[in-house]
């Protein structure tokens, strides 16, 4: 059995070596795809046997160089962050199949591979990151290989995107950094454990506009309401391999940040912040909502819903109880999953169409039955009907929020839900159910591995939404074990530190 501490380092170090392996072999292309799955194999690997040893023992550190915390760097997982490392895992390897076929022979020369396990490298980070400045690093190592993968082929269109998701996110770090600076200079720490027992005798004023500047760094990255613009004008340019991954992790980065460091550092004043985040969640649901509703491109549709989407994680952290925790956490392993294979889908249907615009596709149902079982799935479980993964984990959210009272913020969850199902039947009917516009339909691209590797991360990605749909008890109680470690800091700055700390919650 892998040593637990060195199990931590391993989602770090297997993207790294295989993006390594990838540069070695530049132009060697077949053995940089061959390099690019075993790595995500890998990856999945470490990242189940992490979650099951953190399931079983509990949460993990560990302090990098024998530098002891709060001076070193620190690693730390607990079951939140092992789920999120293994979703990141299984999204990096079912793209990586898909984009196999997805992906052209300019892209692989421009080195794709490499910067695919990068990307998954920084999100890995990003999740294992144990102190504020660390966090900050590995958002920028996850953006840097994301800027490149956006732009990768110098069309005008992926361009024209890019400049707008690379400006507003370079502003995002930037009060990311200001903010960390402020707050080592107020708390005279970055260690995320030691920050949660000095933060309690800073001076609250000071603390406030600090949380507030880290909502804004975090809230940019996860495209929450109001700067959530550089997301639909940037998600539908690239190839689908790189959207669909894009999709499925980027935001979900910055939403974790949102969740651990509100639940660790920033509850002096949870009154005001859970209130600002409540606010935030409904405005997010629903201006990306409507936005979905009024587009007639495939993916600009998907690209709003991800943004409309996180609001109902955030709505999960600001009710604050431990079933809206558990809600929230449900809610992302739903989104993760649901999200990632309708960009997948998208992609099928544009290879076979030539085209994402709605009013120029049709006919699909009849031609390619699977195809648009396979959205069904999906796009049902997105809108939160049973008994799929979607529902169970709006039905916790909703029932969170009754709970408490907070009827504006259910009202608004309920709203959303029937314009999201609008959305989807809208690309329901004008993609597969009606005819297609022309009179001549096109032909279907010739029978070869495109097809499978094209629909296996598909088929695969819709048996785990319905499994989670099937077995929702099950996931819900994994969600609520890691809700409940995250509303214990005491548990966090023991598992750090190696000392139990009286005072906190």
């Amino acid at each position: 059995m892998i040593p637990i501490k060195f199990l931590l380092l391993l989602p770090i170090l297997v993207p790294f070596l295989t993006a390594i392996f990838c540069v070695l072999n530049w132009h060697r292309r077949q053995v940089q795809r061959t390099l690019s799955i075993v790595g995500s194999l890998l990856l999945l690997l470490v990242t189940g046997l992490l979650f099951s040893q953190v399931r079983q023992l509990g949460p993990q550190a560990v302090q990098i160089g024998s530098w002891q915390a709060p001076f070193g760097i620190t690693l730390y997982a607990d079951l939140f962050t092992a789920i999120m490392l293994t979703l990141a895992a299984l999204m990096g390897l079912v793209v990586g199949l898909y984009s196999l076929a997805n992906i052209d022979e300019i892209r692989q020369r421009l080195g794709f591979y490499s910067l695919y396990q990068i990307l998954l490298m920084g999100v890995s980070g990003s999740f294992l990151a144990g102190d504020v400045f660390n966090l900050y690093v590995w958002f920028e190592v996850m953006l840097i290989a994301s800027f490149v993968l956006l732009a990768l082929g110098s069309e005008r269109q992926q361009l024209e995107g890019a400049i707008k998701y690379v400006t507003l996110n370079l502003m995002a770090s930037a009060i990311f950094l200001a903010a960390a600076g402020i707050l080592y200079g107020v708390a005279g720490s970055l260690n995320m454990a030691d920050l949660a027992m000095r933060l309690r005798t800073a001076p609250p004023g000071v603390v406030t506009t600090l949380a507030m500047m880290f909502l804004v760094a975090f809230g940019i990255k996860a495209a929450l309401f109001p700067l959530f613009s550089w997301l639909p004008a940037a998600y539908h340019t690239p190839p689908t391999a790189v959207s669909a991954i894009f999709a499925g992790l980027l935001t979900k980065v910055g939403v974790y940040a949102i969740i651990r460091v509100f639940t660790l550092l920033f509850v002096h004043d949870q009154a005001y912040t859970n209130l600002i985040l409540l606010i935030l969640a409904g405005l997010t649901m629903v201006t990306g909502v409507l936005g979905a509703a009024s587009q007639n491109h495939y993916r600009r549709i998907l690209s709003f819903h991800i943004s409309s989407q996180i609001g109902y994680m955030v709505m999960g952290l600001a009710l604050f109880t431990p079933l809206a925790l558990a809600g929230a956490i449900f809610y992302i392993i739903h989104h993760i999953i649901v999200k990632t294979n309708l960009f997948l889908i998208s992609g099928i249907t544009n290879w076979v169409s030539c085209t994402y615009e709605l009013k120029k596709l049709g006919g699909l149902y009849v031609r390619l039955p699977l195809l648009a079982g396979l959205f069904l799935v999906s796009a049902l479980s997105l809108a939160g009907i049973p008994p799929l993964s979607g529902f169970w984990a709006k039905f916790t959210l909703i029932k969170a929020g009754l709970e408490v009272e907070s009827y504006a913020i259910v009202f608004t969850a309920l709203a959303v839900s029937l314009l999201t199902l609008y959305s989807m039947i809208k690309i329901w009917t004008q993609a597969y159910w009606k005819r297609p516009p022309e009179e001549k339909e096109r032909p279907f691209p010739p029978n070869g591995s495109g097809w499978v590797l094209r629909f296996i991360p598909v088929v695969l990605l819709a048996a785990c939404t319905i499994t989670i749909g099937l077995g929702a008890e099950y996931f819900l109680g994994i969600a609520m074990t890691a809700a409940e470690q995250l509303l214990n800091p005491a548990l966090y700055v023991q598992t750090v530190l190696g000392q139990t700390v009286g005072g906190l919650p």
